[in-house]
């Protein structure tokens, strides 16, 4: 559980935190309001209707969930004897929508899903401020989103023009190449940085994209806000190995553990959206685990070997 956001709905102020990378509601808040507001969980947590749709929920998103136990539930709903409370059902079901937590954001908090019928339930008005209220957060966060991944993106380019002056000062003069063949240069340092950081070269990105590719898109206009705060940093790294003199193979090696150690380190934090393409499979799966496995893998070696004598006229 982690990042606690806020709504007011009809004046009452309900949490959303993050759970299993899901926003879950606060059913605690969205109560505090309303009369008898100790019982009003419970109450619904008996109904027939409300099991009934818990459980479809749960058959839906939750590989683990106890149907026996359900249907024992479903059976003994309409009871006037039957109780239900939120942790019975978590602990009987296995259940995954509902959470009940402790501490200083303690309360029982459901998925959007059930949170939204859970409002229905008290009232009409109150379910539909809280959907709007709810997509008004997302439109917020996503607006904040796209701002960031704006601001790495325009940073990535800022140093990306640190790389290129010293691949033109420190690695062009050892070459000895015509001026028509110097991009190939900068072309193969480009894909030292994008294995490390994708897994994959432009070219065989494009390969597995090619409807993006055809609509102008590269492989970096998709990378997650993580990865292009990776890859700035890694620029700005090889500008100054460049500099030294290191060769392409050494850079490489070093350059993919930062990139591991610094996309560890900023995945695990909530504050950095991990990702904006939307599945693993924009970048060739079967590359990203070859690059993950050989320091400086065939592949790249393929993509970015040049010999100065075959560039000469």
């Amino acid at each position: 559980m982690s990042k606690v956001a806020k709504l007011t709905v009809d004046n009452t102020e309900i949490s959303i935190i993050q759970h299993n990378e899901t926003d879950y509601i606060s059913l605690t808040d969205m109560v505090k309001n309303f009369e008898g507001k100790n019982a009003i969980i419970g109450n619904w947590m008996r109904s027939k209707n409300t099991i009934e749709y818990l459980g479809v929920w749960e058959q839906i998103h939750n590989d683990t969930f106890k149907l026996l136990d359900f249907e024992e539930f479903m059976s003994q709903a309409g009871d006037r004897k039957f109780t239900l409370s939120p942790k019975q059902w978590v602990q009987k079901t296995n259940a995954v929508g509902i959470v009940s937590t402790s501490g200083r954001y303690g309360g029982t908090y459901a998925h959007k899903d059930i949170a939204f019928k859970f409002g229905s339930w008290l009232s009409a008005t109150f379910e539909l401020l809280l959907i709007k209220e709810f997509q008004r957060l997302k439109e917020v966060e996503n607006n904040a989103y796209n701002l960031e991944w704006n601001v790495r993106r325009v940073l990535s380019k800022v140093n990306y023009r640190l790389h290129t002056d010293s691949i033109r000062d420190y690695i062009l003069p050892t070459l000895n190449i015509n001026e028509d063949k110097q991009w190939i240069v900068y072309a193969v340092e480009a894909d030292i940085l994008n294995v490390a950081v994708f897994g994959c070269t432009a070219k065989q990105w494009k390969e597995a994209n090619p409807t993006a590719a055809l609509e102008g898109s590269n492989i970096r206009d998709i990378a997650s806000i993580n990865e292009l705060a990776v890859l700035s940093n890694l620029e700005s790294t090889n500008s100054v190995m460049i500099s030294e003199g290191i060769d392409k193979q050494e850079r490489f090696n070093k350059l993919l553990k930062i990139a591991k150690v610094q996309m560890k380190s900023l995945n695990s934090q909530d504050f950095i959206k991990a990702l904006k393409h939307t599945s693993e499979t924009t970048y060739p799966d079967a590359v990203k685990e070859q690059a993950s496995l050989s320091p400086f893998n065939k592949t790249l070696r393929q993509a970015t070997d040049y010999n100065p004598n075959e560039n000469k006229e």
